[in-house]
């Protein structure tokens, strides 16, 4: 019987092509569409997705804006609980042109690259990196962007700290994992710290933020407080909290508009789902008729109603596993477009998900109407349709 109704539903699903194929179209860029919007919100968390739990940042109380004194290093080494201490500062250089936007870091390299396992590079590129004050390492997804090599040299013009620095690229690391970020630009605080003395005096051996390493992530909260209990009441208090506390603080500048994000992308679901249903309810009308003879030749109601159902199901199935195919080659598009914004642009698992329930819903939510009135049909009204 199920093998009967479904030879039967794929023959009324197609039996106006036209139709059946604007409704495709429609059910298919409107899976895409919440699979991309899904996968831009999805970007905007990746930084904090990504954060290690074994990672604290230690920032000034006041704004990230105001450095801390190099200092604090030591102090914060001291800690109980804490494994490692480095430490990094914004650059926030122009390569070419201020359209080649990408993170820029100056972090004090031999205590920071074990703190980031999961920055992945060759040792004989770590080891040249480490040798060159004047090196520095790059993401593999910038490196690409650029068409940059090892050995090239990259001049970035300084917008905070004047000038122009001519870097020596030494290594270029990978992801461990399919969130790490792989746009970074990465080079010797040393460096940076010996001209901020030159052009600023008063405001070297400084640092944006300290990254804290810990043994143990569950007691992130009480080493935070012990790290800000050390420098309270002094002049430049500090404010720690885990890596992706951090990372979350910068999303939720733009908070509003990843909520609208999310509502349009529900929003196209619901107009997808009223579309299909007024598909379906002509379709389970122009066979009134045909509904009725299946009843009058001994089929129950009940199949009927499967028979609709299936047809709807059938449809959206093939709409929205269309949708997923396309997302695929979509998203690796708009990622390579928009790398320097939302360097993090993968669609996962649970995004699919989402589309293919998202599919089976609209199909079911379109047949439930149509399949109930036609289940309650009577035989001789529905064989007066003929008329």
């Amino acid at each position: 019987m199920t093998l009967f109704l479904l030879k039967m539903a794929l023959k009324n699903a197609f039996r106006h092509r036209l139709r059946a194929a604007l409704t495709l179209a429609g059910l298919t860029i409107a899976i895409l569409a919440f699979g991309l919007l899904s996968t831009v919100v999805s970007a905007w968390y990746a930084g904090a997705d990504a954060a290690s739990d074994k990672r604290l940042i230690s920032r000034n109380a006041i704004s990230l804006v105001f450095p801390l004194p190099i200092s604090y290093a030591d102090r914060i080494r001291s800690v109980d609980g804490v494994s490692g201490i480095s430490w990094a500062n914004w650059f926030g250089g122009v390569y070419i042109e201020p359209k080649n936007f990408f993170p820029q870091f100056a972090v004090d390299v031999p205590s920071y690259l074990p703190l980031y396992p999961e920055f992945v590079l060759n040792e004989d590129q770590r080891a040249a990196f480490m040798r060159d004050r004047q090196g520095c390492m790059v993401g593999r997804k910038l490196a690409e962007r650029f068409g940059w090599k090892v050995g090239d040299t990259i001049p970035i013009k300084g917008t905070i700290y004047p000038g122009t620095y001519r870097f020596t690229l030494r290594a270029i690391y990978t992801g461990r994992d399919k969130g790490t970020d792989e746009s970074q630009f990465l080079f010797h605080w040393k460096l940076l710290n010996e001209r901020i003395k030159v052009l600023y005096p008063r405001r070297g051996d400084a640092t944006g933020i300290f990254v804290v390493g810990i043994r143990d992530g569950s007691q992130a909260a009480l080493i935070s407080e012990r790290v800000d209990a050390q420098f309270k009441n002094s002049l430049a208090e500090t404010l720690t909290e885990t890596e992706k506390a951090f990372q979350l603080s910068f999303v939720a500048m733009t908070d509003t508009i990843v909520l609208a994000i999310q509502i349009v992308s529900y929003v196209v679901i619901l107009i997808i789902a009223a579309v299909m249903a007024n598909t379906m309810a002509m379709s389970a009308r122009e066979r009134t008729s045909e509904y009725a003879t299946l009843k009058a030749l001994g089929f129950g109601p009940p199949v009927v109603g499967w028979l609709i159902l299936f047809e709807s199901v059938l449809m959206c199935a093939i709409g929205g596993a269309l949708g997923i195919l396309l997302t695929i080659p979509a998203v690796a598009g708009i990622g390579k477009a928009l790398s320097a914004f939302l360097p993090v642009f993968n669609i996962s698992a649970h995004t699919v998900l989402q589309q293919a329930a998202g599919a089976v819903v609209v199909g079911l939510i379109a047949a439930a109407v149509p399949a109930w009135r036609s289940m309650q049909i009577r035989i001789v009204e529905g064989l007066r349709a003929v008329a």
